[in-house]
């Protein structure tokens, strides 16, 4: 069998938000998925995702121009060379953001690869063995009224989730009182028995977010995400330091050398790196030995289909994260990819990712450039 790889394609596919969703700092307009196929010269094809959401479109190209033609002949298993090959290539170009965003979803697809042609799931490849992992459901915006945010918490709860996630951070981070009020409704229409995390989505300084969690932490809060800019790891620290309920960061991070900063500096909790954006598989099996060198937990950032095999290979992972916003074009992009039964997933028994993409609604909804 010839391994190596022939051609690479790659698929922009989006759907705009309808409702004017918001968060503490920005409105979500569009979401979306780069879609990446590897395909060698016997005809065998891996496939990776990253987002497009903002910038999907110079992502498709870096990958066509510039990684595309540096993989061709080249074979799925040398994983590790050719993330190094492309980190240093395109190192000028950017060391964070769309760039790495390129490299995850490539990396991803020839970690399916590898996959399909051991004809193992990956995370066997990885060493796991847990068929079943935790997950959770994500949404919850600051732009809803307070009837809307419990409504929809208490629906997924409805749906079996037991651990549940929302937004706080109202009125652009100016109305903590009102973060706090919403906390309490929150927690009162759900009960004592399911689990709550906040997300901040960096709004606050280190300050402000201190004095909201040492507020709301009284409702069996399991952890208070990005409550301050991703970038400001002293400010993160000093969060930190300042209240005893855990801290959740880092899905704004890439690399092994991000998390490394985040650890050395006492600035995380539960390290929240996501695959499709950080360096793909490659880079977050590092990721996670970093995690585990700190005695830290590690939960990456949505994609629940792709970091299910981290989550079931590493044994200081906590659980997925299912984006509701994502729900519907990710039923689309897959073939009968796994839901969530009582707040668990099941991960595919099959070779590489376990995932079939849809490619008639690919090709379809395609956006040609």
């Amino acid at each position: 069998m010839n391994h190596k790889i022939r051609d690479v394609k790659v698929h922009l596919v989006s759907m705009p938000v309808q409702g004017g969703f918001s968060d503490a700092t920005r409105k979500v307009e569009t979401i979306g998925y780069t879609i990446v196929r590897v395909i060698t010269e016997d005809g065998l094809e891996g496939f990776g995702v990253t987002y497009h959401e903002v910038g999907g479109e110079a992502t498709k190209l870096l990958i066509e121009k510039n990684i595309a033609p540096r993989i061709i002949g080249r074979y799925p298993f040398e994983t590790e060379v050719i993330w190094a090959d492309m980190f240093q290539y395109l190192r000028g170009v950017g060391r964070k953001g769309l760039m790495f965003c390129a490299l995850s979803a490539v990396d991803i697809a020839l970690w399916d690869l590898k996959g399909k042609i051991t004809n193992l799931p990956l995370y066997r490849l990885f060493g796991g063995n847990k068929k079943e992992v935790p997950v959770y459901g994500s949404g919850g915006w600051t732009s809803y009224s307070d009837e809307e945010l419990v409504e929809e918490m208490k629906e997924l709860v409805s749906r079996g989730y037991q651990m549940i996630k929302f937004k706080v951070g109202f009125n652009g981070g100016n109305s903590p009182s009102r973060d706090v009020e919403r906390v309490r409704k929150v927690r009162e229409a759900v009960g004592p028995g399911i689990g709550i995390m906040l997300d901040a989505n960096n709004c606050w300084d280190a300050a402000a977010g201190a004095r909201f969690a040492n507020r709301v932490k009284d409702y069996d809060i399991m952890f208070l995400e990005e409550p301050v800019f991703a970038d400001d790891i002293p400010g993160l620290k000093k969060f930190k330091m300042s209240t005893d309920l855990p801290l959740a960061t880092g899905e704004h991070e890439y690399t092994k050398y991000g998390v490394r900063d985040l650890v050395i500096n006492q600035a995380a909790d539960i390290v929240q790196l996501d695959g499709t954006r950080a360096g793909g598989f490659t880079e977050m099996l590092k990721v996670a030995a970093v995690t585990q060198a700190w005695n830290l937990k590690f939960a990456p950032h949505a994609m629940e289909n792709i970091h299910i095999h981290l989550v079931s290979a590493c044994t200081n992972a906590l659980f997925l994260e299912r984006l509701l916003l994502f729900e519907e074009i990710t039923r689309n992009i897959y073939v009968d990819a796994p839901e969530p039964v009582s707040g668990m997933m099941t991960i595919p028994d099959k070779p590489g990712l376990g995932l079939e993409l849809n490619m008639n609604f690919i090709n379809e909804y395609d956006e040609k450039l």
